[in-house]
């Protein structure tokens, strides 16, 4: 996973934090949906990535 990606994932997982709780202060479910959302998908990607650097790690042990 490059910088990028990492900052990218965690600029997008602080963004639907900041959603989540403004829809829950104000009330809007829509809003509030959308933060959870937008975590989910921050999450998913972290994990896509791990999983796509522990594929290579095991390429490399099986195939020096």
């Amino acid at each position: 996973m490059g910088t990028t990606d990492k900052a990218s994932n965690k600029i997008q997982d602080l963004k639907g934090r900041v959603e989540e709780t403004t829809g829950r202060v104000t009330k809007n479910r829509d809003l509030e949906a959308k933060g959870q959302t937008d975590q989910v998908k921050a999450a998913a990607k972290d994990v896509g990535e791990k999983v796509k650097r522990a594929g290579t790690k095991v390429k490399r042990l099986v195939n020096p």
